[in-house]
């Protein structure tokens, strides 16, 4: 857009990130100038010549205009990789809805310097013949360190001055001393800090032969990149298919035409064993960047990344915004995780801005999954991505054997036990074996609903087919109630199941570490691993217990959904699932879809080399859709029924959907704003054929003595959620003096419910 006024930010390297100064845009520089580009302005009351980035152009100011500096000129240097960040951040911004500083801080991961690691050294500053002289001189005087000093000089050019102060035992002030008569002389070099610590990884540059399936998607990217193709693949490979060395030929392909590759991964956990597989093939031209880093770690893979010291960073959605200069492709391993999907403002998604970025950079784009999320899918079928298959496993493994066992035939029969007989029969025969187990215990959305344990009916609303969430009651006579997130639709809580009378209906209990302990009791001689939120909490324990599990020092590993996420232990024969339809209880649209790819990524996890799996799903609804095509490792099956579902009921990604979340301190004022801008979007865009749904209480109504409400929008095309947007925040711009107290953000497409 053109403006006659350009907010620009004038330092992003630290903190300054929170205030924009303005400028005059000059005649000679109109339709010149964009959003995020770097210019040259006057600063301060010198006028000191120093560079910005444009955040926003206007035609609005918020000072006499005759005290406004004018834009000297754009800067002549090629586009700086700040320069494409801070693009990317006015992108965010518009396409989200956030602040600028938000946008800023998202794209910028690492926003102040932070002191390096400095490696010191010494060596002789004079001529070997005259250190000889010297060196006798201290021997007559008994100078003993200085002596020691010497004789190392001597005998090595350089060496590292904690040697000198450690072994030497040479003190601080006896090397001054010598620096100072410039006998001595020492060497300063900064060095990156590594997270990476792989030495037991035996670099090889192991390359795989790979299958026909594997080898045609990798002949189709090379013919594609060498032709300048845009690249905007979907893999969708069963698990134990070999996604990973398609990956890694395409990485080779892009390193030997000198550009870098970014790798996303979804859990920290899976960080690894991905870095190994990579490290194994590419040495130190692997970095890592997670959460768990330090400060220092995090901005040191930063700065080897923008030096081009390495060509292969791993990560999480964080990772995507590793400032390459020569970025030439982006795989988004797992795609399906739901947490590529950023939970703070702005709430992006790493496919999208990924596919942003790629178009920004000119690189390719690569996503792959054993289940394809609905959204990638349906871009495949409708031309947008190119779809690519592997249906085979690599290895000459095969696919497990699925079991379903009805949890409702096992309370009738009087097993009240977490283990269905057939689960623990087979935990005795794979003990009895030396072969290992995986539990995986499916908490996802767990919280809030109510099933019965007799028939497996699950509280629902009747007019958005999700399920109703359970708001407790309290001590001053206030009953419980069971409520619709979605629509506002209320009904009071039951005591006995609607369906069939029993009394056994409630929300779910168990946990994993009651899991661990019946397998204490029923298998006292077997090792237990947990891997869970408790057990991780610490930078190494990821790495421990997946180590500890791969190196066959426990039998059983029990966990919750971190454990089923592309892990590979050959030795794991059995996988058990517990309640395995608790996720589709949760009040969310994408219930079915995220317990499909839950059981199927776990049932992945079961005979991934020669020796053949099982899998044992227990669940209340063997009958559900989700649950048969997931036994039946469909994915095909399960994407047809759930789309025709999405389609009827106007959900993602057949349309688009917008998330209002409001909040304050004030509950009147929380709620008179949401009354507000949902009357108002009505009024404007019921035309527009623009459906606004609310506003309604939000799932947890109050945290920490916040007040929360949200309103959905929902419309076929995303551009028409923008303008709705758009236009919230213009009503909030006016009336920002009535909503200094009250939060609004924005969720597209929201993958969690609020």
């Amino acid at each position: 857009m053109e403006g006659n006024y350009a907010n620009i930010i004038v330092d992003i390297s630290h903190e300054k990130v929170d205030r924009a100064f303005q400028y005059k845009v000059p005649a000679s520089l109109k339709g010149i100038i964009e959003e995020g580009m770097k210019v040259q302005i006057p600063f301060g009351r010198s006028n000191k010549i120093i560079d910005g980035y444009v955040m926003e152009l206007t035609d609005k100011t918020e000072y006499p205009i005759d005290k406004l500096k004018e834009i000297l000129d754009v800067s002549k240097e090629s586009i700086s990789v700040q320069s494409e960040q801070v693009r990317l951040a006015v992108w965010l911004k518009r396409n989200y809805g956030s602040t600028m500083i938000a946008a800023l801080k998202t794209v910028l991961p690492v926003k102040e310097k932070v002191r390096a690691v400095e490696k010191k050294s010494l060596s002789l500053n004079i001529e070997k013949e005259q250190a000889k002289e010297l060196l006798l001189e201290f021997e007559k005087k008994h100078q003993v360190a200085k002596v020691r000093l010497l004789n190392e000089l001597l005998e090595n050019d350089k060496i590292p001055y904690n040697l000198v102060t450690g072994k030497l035992g040479v003190t601080g002030k006896t090397i001054s001393g010598l620096v100072e008569k410039q006998i001595v002389n020492i060497q300063v070099e900064n060095v990156y800090r590594n997270p990476v610590k792989l030495a037991e990884a035996n670099f090889r540059n192991e390359k795989k032969i790979l299958t026909k399936e594997q080898q045609a998607v990798t002949d189709a990217f090379k013919k594609d990149y060498e032709a300048g193709e845009e690249i905007r693949y979907l893999i969708h490979g069963i698990t134990g298919s070999g996604k990973t060395e398609v990956y890694m030929e395409m990485i080779d392909q892009v390193i030997a035409e000198g550009k870098e590759a970014i790798v996303l991964i979804p859990e920290i956990a899976l960080t690894y064993q991905t870095v190994v597989r990579f490290y194994r093939r590419f040495g130190n031209l692997v970095s890592v960047v997670n959460s768990k880093l330090s400060k220092g770690e995090k901005y040191d893979q930063f700065k080897r990344a923008e030096n081009g010291e390495v060509k292969i960073m791993i990560g999480p959605r964080t990772a995507l915004f590793t400032p390459f200069r020569k970025l030439g492709l982006i795989i988004i391993d797992e795609e399906h995780e739901g947490s590529y999907k950023s939970d703070t403002m702005p709430r992006f998604h790493a496919r999208e801005t990924a596919e942003q970025i790629a178009g920004m950079k000119h690189a390719a784009l690569v996503l792959g999954s054993a289940t394809p999320s609905l959204e990638a899918y349906y871009r495949a079928k409708v031309g947008r991505y190119q779809l690519f298959t592997l249906k085979n496993r690599a290895a000459s493994s095969y696919l497990p054997t699925v079991y379903t066992v009805d949890l409702r035939e096992e309370l009738k029969q009087g097993n009240r036990s977490v283990f269905s007989d057939r689960l623990r029969e087979a935990i005795a025969d794979r003990l009895g074996k030396k072969q290992q187990v995986m539990l995986f215990l499916n908490r996802r959305g767990y919280a809030g609903f109510i099933s019965c344990r007799a028939c497996g009916y699950v509280v629902k609303c009747p007019h958005c087919d999700v399920s109703l969430t359970h708001h407790f009651g309290n001590k001053m006579g206030k009953a419980g109630r069971l409520v619709c997130h979605y629509c506002g639709y209320e009904t009071a809580e039951v005591i006995r199941c609607p369906k069939c009378s029993s009394k056994y209906i409630s929300g779910f209990k168990a946990g994993t570490e009651q899991i661990e302990q019946k397998l204490k009791e029923e298998f006292p001689m077997a090792k237990v691993l947990r891997m869970d939120g408790d057990t991780t909490k610490r930078k190494d324990d990821y790495e421990k217990i997946l180590s500890a599990f791969s190196n066959e020092e426990a039998d059983i590993l029990v966990g919750t959904q971190m454990i089923v996420k592309g892990h590979d232990f050959k030795k794991v024969t059995l996988v058990g699932i517990l309640a395995a339809d608790l996720s589709l209880g949760a009040n969310d649209y994408r219930a079915a879809e995220r317990t499909f790819q839950l059981l199927t990524q776990a049932a992945g996890r079961a005979g991934r080399d020669k020796l053949p799996g099982e899998v044992v799903i227990q669940t209340y609804q063997p009958e559900h859709y989700s649950i048969v095509h997931a036994a039946n490792q469909d994915y095909e099956s399960f994407y047809e029924e759930e789309i025709a579902f999405r389609e009827l009921a106007g959900y993602p990604p057949t349309a688009h959907m917008l998330g209002i979340f409001i909040q304050s301190r004030q509950e009147a004022a929380a709620e008179e704003i949401s009354k507000l801008l949902a009357g108002q979007c009505k009024a404007i865009f019921r035309e527009k054929r623009v459906l606004i749904i609310g506003p309604a209480k939000a799932s947890i109504e109050k945290i920490n003595d916040v007040y929360r409400y949200v309103i959905y929008v929902k419309h076929k095309e995303y551009n028409r959620l923008v303008e709705v947007k758009d236009f919230i925040e213009s009503v909030l711009e006016e009336k920002k003096d009535a909503v200094k107290q009250i939060s609004v953000t924005f969720d597209f497409d929201p993958m969690n419910g609020f």
